[in-house]
């Protein structure tokens, strides 16, 4: 996809600098490469303080966050060192929770044990559940948790919805609880809220043994939300039948993961926003940002 923004920013006398990444640069990778651009467009980086104090040492005078996820970035410094900086919000809750709703149909039908039975030639009949009627538990009720509830609730599921800073859910589209109030209730749990210091692993192991038994997991949010020790415990007992992880508390997903080994997980790549209709979206949008950040007509 850069080969087809470059020129553009080349168009508007912006220079791309495009480091060969597989998930995110360290700080320390970044504290050399920061200081030497003007503007920062940042992914999933570690962009702390410490990045951005090197940075305004250099040349950075400006930073967007690429994308809605904004736990990466300390912009508490940002704005202490008077770094102009912002996000692009509203860019993918339809193309997230499409890949959430595909996570809950997969668990729901073991539709991936399946196909990997195929792939060794069994002929598997996995019996799974219906989706009609079950209780999905949503986490999170902005952008991507709405477009996720409307979504299974056209496949004829009851939902529940956490969430702090909702005061009100229309009573046919969901039941608004206080986490954990109602995990009981849920045969799906979906993360898909954002990560800070107030729900670092909100889903422990005390939460999980409030569960019901079978309880099938998924999270495109942020992988720090669960606690994936606990996990995995659940998942060896029997606690937790299944789960569909998008994102991880370590990732790429280190090779020795128990999770790796389980047949009933399955994995995404921290990837569920990527369609070439969004990302287009974003590029156009971030690369705006930066452009009027540094004063260059987009």
């Amino acid at each position: 996809m850069k080969e087809q923004f470059i020129p553009i920013m080349e168009s508007m006398g912006l220079e791309a600098v495009c480091p060969e990444v597989t998930q995110t640069l360290s700080v320390e990778e970044l504290i050399e490469l920061v200081p030497t651009v003007d503007g920062w467009i940042i992914g999933d980086d570690p962009a702390t303080a410490e990045v951005f104090k090197a940075g305004i040492a250099g040349k950075l005078k400006a930073a967007v966050k690429w994308g809605i996820g904004v736990d990466n970035v300390d912009f508490d410094a940002c704005h202490e060192l008077g770094i102009p900086i912002t996000n692009t919000p509203n860019m993918f809750g339809a193309e997230v929770a499409d890949v959430a709703l595909g996570y809950v149909i997969a668990l729901a039908r073991e539709t991936f044990a399946i196909d990997r039975g195929i792939r060794e030639g069994r002929w598997p009949k996995n019996r799974g559940i219906s989706l009609e009627s079950k209780t999905v538990g949503v986490i999170g009720f902005g952008d991507i948790g709405s477009n996720a509830v409307r979504r299974l609730n056209a496949c004829g599921m009851n939902s529940i919805v956490w969430d702090p800073g909702v005061k009100d859910i229309a009573p046919e589209v969901a039941s608004l609880k206080s986490w954990p109030d109602g995990v009981e209730d849920c045969d799906f749990l979906v993360f898909t809220c954002a990560l800070n210091k107030h729900n670092f692993h909100m889903l422990d192991a005390s939460v999980i043994d409030k569960c019901k038994p079978g309880v099938r997991v998924v999270n495109v949010a942020r992988g720090p939300l669960i606690d994936q020790t606990a996990l995995e415990s659940a998942l060896v007992e029997g606690k937790v039948h299944s789960v569909a992880l998008d994102v991880f508390e370590v990732e790429p997903l280190p090779m020795d993961s128990y999770l790796r080994s389980h047949p009933l997980c399955v994995f995404g790549s921290h990837n569920s926003s990527n369609t070439k209709d969004a990302v287009e979206k974003t590029n156009f949008k971030a690369i705006g940002h930066i452009a009027e950040f540094l004063g260059i007509k987009a």
